[in-house]
């Protein structure tokens, strides 16, 4: 009897280890879910912006800063294209390119979000603040390696460090450093009023904030969705190929904070309901100079859009596709109210709108013509990945129709909106971007950068003239393209032009010796198909790179 219940008892352990192993992944985002629920979260609430002040009439203008995320460059009609092959048009933000500057080549800081808001706001290379990489929620680097190296999928396997994540600081803790100088700061000391409303992702713990990084007031997104999983108006879009969008299915709540404050239900639709604050920061402080940071969620995942957005695009297919063309349609109309609003108010011709995108679009969402022409997903140096809208409307001072060729990045952000500002910029650091204002005025038409650099740990590219390098660590390669003659990246010349790899790589390594050490080490290294969504398969002959964070 004892050597039978011996038996079972073995047998039912063994049992339970297989299964424990088979169901691995669906175990750890369980734990995650219930981590994420015992999170405190209030009823919605009103929000107090500090009060407006009269000012005197002057030059300063007021600044409007709408940035999306992870929106690819074909998902605006402004080029010519469209979400769902041109379906879903994007009239507003195209009203916007057309009455001030349209910059044709603009690039994003890098390829993934926070390094990229942090070269929004201070103007400085990584290698110089050492924000280099994206912060992750605890736990979510071992997660999404354990969901995708036991997806099946043809990919070659993610690399986790678990060394380097012991090494990490908690997630709060990972900002952008209280000595960094940012944009807010500058326009602050020009007596303006500076909100921020959305996304901030560059840390917060005492001294990252945004209300310690310059800003009067903040209203945070302070988890990741945009409706609650259940809401009757929320129709919901699950990537179950994407081991990035199961992980914040399982982690994310509907929730905000402001002024570092307690956690609440937000008023709505984040993008909506932003876009309602937004306004009411606009009619409260249209006395007095202000700066808006207006920092949208869309269209990243999880992908949620509204009943009504949803039904108003259409039929489309796939389900993902009609969601996402949606949640485009939704940041449309927030532009449409911000620019309205400023109408209303009579402050247009005194406002400076500028809209970018954090980065290109995303692989993991599976839809194939977000970038197009362009190769590439977020997470890669290719066009796609670094390709972004950058539009300036300033009545007045910026003429309507005004098309920009040179190329410019997200570095030059901060030193145009300070130039036009008439605020000082930090005399005791570099400042890496320039301002863009000559060439969006036409007082010159002359390239204001020689070369432009990106880098993630060992996979980097430069950008002088037309030709671009990109070069990467693991796995080795060197690849050329002459932008020029091949906008799009798809033949590498680098067998015929020895000596401009060489000259570029020169310049790459010069970049790079002045680097400093990065705030915290990357914990992944995760593969991307270029030519392929994460929804389709791979195969021995695809392009792989391997993006480190």
């Amino acid at each position: 009897m004892k050597r039978t219940t011996r038996a079972a008892t073995l047998a039912g352990l063994t049992l339970g280890a297989v299964l424990a192993w088979t169901f691995r992944a669906e175990l750890l985002l369980a734990l995650v879910e219930l981590r994420a629920a015992r999170e405190a979260l209030g009823p919605p609430r009103a929000v107090e912006w500090h009060a407006g002040s009269p000012r005197p009439r002057d030059d300063r203008p007021n600044i409007v800063f709408i940035l999306f995320d992870d929106l690819g460059i074909n998902d605006l009609s402004t080029f010519g294209g469209g979400v769902a092959g041109g379906r879903v048009p994007t009239p507003a933000i195209d009203r916007l390119a057309a009455e001030g500057a349209l910059f044709r080549q603009a690039y994003a800081g890098t390829a993934s979000c926070a390094p990229s808001r942090a070269m929004l706001l201070t103007g400085r290379y990584p290698t110089r603040t050492g924000f280099e990489f994206t912060p992750m929620p605890d736990g979510m680097g071992r997660a999404v390696s354990l969901i995708a190296n036991s997806a099946g999928n043809g990919m070659p396997p993610v690399r986790y460090d678990a060394e380097a994540a012991a090494r990490q600081p908690p997630y709060e803790s990972m900002g952008l450093p209280a000595s960094e100088v940012t944009l807010a700061e500058v326009l602050k000391g020009r007596g303006y009023y500076t909100a921020h409303i959305g996304k901030w992702h560059l840390g917060r713990g005492e001294g990252s904030r945004p209300t310690d990084q310059g800003f009067d007031d903040s209203l945070l997104m302070a988890s990741g969705l945009f409706l609650p999983e259940e809401h009757p108006e929320a129709v919901n879009a699950y990537l179950p190929f994407d081991p990035i969008d199961r992980f914040l299915w399982a982690r994310m709540r509907f929730a905000a904070s402001f002024n570092d404050g307690e956690w609440f239900e937000p008023g709505g639709y984040l993008t909506d309901y932003w876009t309602d604050e937004a306004i009411n920061v606009i009619r409260q402080h249209r006395g007095q100079p202000f700066f808006l940071y207006l920092a949208h969620w869309g269209v990243h995942t999880p992908l949620q859009a509204t009943r009504a957005d949803y039904d108003a695009v259409g039929d489309i297919e796939p389900h993902r596709l009609r969601v996402y063309a949606a949640m485009v349609r939704a940041l449309d109309r927030s532009v449409a109210r911000i620019l309205a609003t400023l109408d209303e108010e009579g402050l247009a011709e005194d406002t400076l709108v500028i809209l970018s995108s954090d980065n290109g679009g995303a692989g993991y969402v599976g839809l194939a013509e977000i970038n197009a022409p362009y190769r590439g997903w977020k997470l890669t140096l290719y066009e796609g990945g670094l390709r972004v809208p950058l539009f300036l409307r300033w009545p007045g001072t910026i003429a309507a129709g005004t098309v920009v060729q040179a190329p410019v990045a997200h570095i030059d952000v901060m030193p145009t909106l300070a130039e036009a500002a008439g605020a000082r910029l930090p005399t005791d650091r570099v400042i890496d971007g320039h301002s863009l204002l000559p060439l969006a005025t036409g007082a010159s038409r002359e390239p204001v950068h020689d070369a432009l650099y990106w880098h993630s740990a060992g996979y980097a590219a430069v950008r002088r003239g037309d030709w671009k390098l990109q070069r990467s660590e693991r796995p080795p390669f060197r690849r050329l393209f002459d932008l020029a003659a091949d906008p799009t990246e798809q033949v590498d010349v680098a067998a015929g032009h020895p000596a401009v790899v060489t000259e570029l790589a020169g310049l790459l390594d010069a970049h790079l010796a002045e680097r400093r050490p990065p705030l915290y080490p990357h914990t992944i290294e995760a593969p991307v198909a270029i030519d392929k969504t994460l929804a389709d398969p791979v195969t021995p002959a695809d392009t792989i790179i391997y993006w480190p964070n």
